[in-house]
């Protein structure tokens, strides 16, 4: 996600009506948050990848009593197991070859300030025995060194899974997870959130737009209605990164093929979960429909999205291809292509003001 410099929380964070939005879950999120903040307690964050959760760190640890001290951030499946331990501790110099000078680890540079943990799972059961005993009595030895250490530090954490799971797999301590998780703020993912998308969208346009110098036509309301529709697997992120695209590119129509789904090679395919008993009534209805999708879709496209004409070549009636475009999710007018350079639109755009003053938009969502 983005930062903003007119957030009133920190420089770094966008304002508090975007992270937040006005649906009832984030409320509650928000409410969590401001609650534990100014406590030490161990937080963990859980939510699927991108939904945020660094950002709620990073709020945490601005609204909190060590707000003067260090954010340091531990990725802990991007460093090797081999060196996690001399990452998080330190070592003495002479500890191993190599090891030239002592070397404060993240735990230690975390002192007075906070300790993020991100995919906090991937740890490997000895670190988690460690960071254990830091957080039960404040201390720990660097390696190759033998005096025990104190720290005072507050410690969050992420994960994208159910921890319990891995517990329940072996790959996680229990009485570590008990430790971490005085308080669990679950984030939900974009697609639980819809009602926030629109101040999601305009956020990400101006500041995109004040970044690349350029402001972009308005999204149509068929676009618009198309990301409404959306499932949205790689939430938030997923969503900055296609606006950022389109505010570059100009260009609704690759916008909008990025958000419709791949035809399936080779004949009609349907992901089954297996972990329970399915209904193949249910199955079958929804293969019909991804199919019947498709097939509307390509014939759009044949027709350079005449809707008459592609009533006539399916066989249905116009207002029934209206109802199924509009109950697809699919945009019922065609997308606007790339704009071509030095057209008469693009040249007067170059003429506005670049960033000192704000373009004002009008919001169509």
């Amino acid at each position: 996600m983005v930062y903003n410099a007119k957030s009133a929380i920190s420089p770094n964070l966008p304002p508090m009506d975007i992270l937040f939005g006005k649906t009832a879950a984030m409320h509650a999120v928000r409410n969590k948050i401001e609650r534990v903040a100014e406590t030490d307690v161990p937080v963990l964050i859980q939510g699927e990848s991108g939904t945020g959760k660094e950002i709620c760190v990073q709020l945490l640890h601005s609204l909190s009593l060590r707000s003067r001290g260090s954010l340091v951030k531990v990725s802990c499946p991007a460093i090797p197991h081999s060196l996690l331990e001399t990452e998080l501790f330190g070592y003495e110099k002479g500890a191993f070859t190599g090891a030239m000078s002592t070397k404060l680890g993240r735990v230690e540079q975390a002192h007075q300030g906070t300790l993020f943990l991100d995919e906090v799972g991937s740890l490997d059961l000895n670190v988690q025995s460690k960071l254990l005993q830091v957080l039960q009595d404040g201390t720990f030895v660097r390696v190759g060194g033998h005096e025990s250490r104190s720290i005072a530090t507050r410690l969050v954490s992420a994960a994208n899974g159910d921890l319990r799971t891995q517990v329940e797999a072996g790959s996680f301590r229990l009485d570590f997870l008990f430790r971490i998780n005085a308080v669990t703020i679950n984030l939900p993912p974009l697609r639980e959130r819809i009602a926030d998308l629109p101040v999601l969208i305009d956020y990400f346009i101006d500041h995109y737009s004040r970044i690349f110098h350029h402001t972009p036509e308005l999204l149509s309301k068929s676009a618009v209605r198309l990301m409404q529709n959306y499932h949205w697997p790689g939430n938030i992120r997923q969503l900055e990164n296609l606006i950022r695209s389109y505010v570059l590119i100009g260009s609704e129509e690759a916008l909008v093929a990025e958000l419709m789904p791949e035809q399936p090679r080779g004949g009609i395919t349907t992901e089954i979960d297996l972990s329970e008993p399915i209904s193949l009534k249910n199955i079958t209805r929804q293969a019909t429909h991804d199919l019947e999708r498709q097939i509307i879709l390509k014939v759009l496209q044949a027709n350079s999205w005449n809707r008459q004409k592609t009533a006539k070549w399916l066989q249905i009636s116009y207002r029934s291809l209206l109802y199924k475009l509009s109950e697809a999710g699919m945009p019922e007018v065609p997308p606007r292509p790339l704009r071509v350079p030095g057209t008469k639109k693009t040249e007067e755009r170059q003429m506005r003001p670049a960033l000192s003053t704000p373009i004002p938009r009008t919001r169509i969502y």
